[in-house]
């Protein structure tokens, strides 16, 4: 007679980490801020890049807008409203 055999699930059970609704809610806002600024960056023919220096929009010729890599997020909104205007 054979034993059954357990079937594994691929679980990950983090105890140690408590939960903080209010940097979750932060994160999620970022994502959906950043995701909304590279919709907008490409209806304008630019692409937004992120990087350890902070947000950069480049062009159709593959050059950086402003040769800036460490835009911040307010930066680049900003600078697609002056754009769009």
């Amino acid at each position: 007679m054979t034993t059954p055999r357990r079937t594994t699930r691929n679980l990950t059970v983090r105890r140690h980490e408590v939960h903080d609704p209010v940097a979750a809610n932060k994160e999620r806002s970022d994502k959906l801020r950043h995701n909304a600024l590279r919709r907008r960056a490409r209806a304008s023919g630019l692409e937004l890049r992120r990087s350890d220096y902070g947000y950069s929009l480049i062009d159709s010729d593959r050059a950086r807008v402003g040769d800036r890599n460490d835009m911040t997020l307010d930066e680049v909104a900003a600078h697609l409203d002056s754009t769009a205007r």
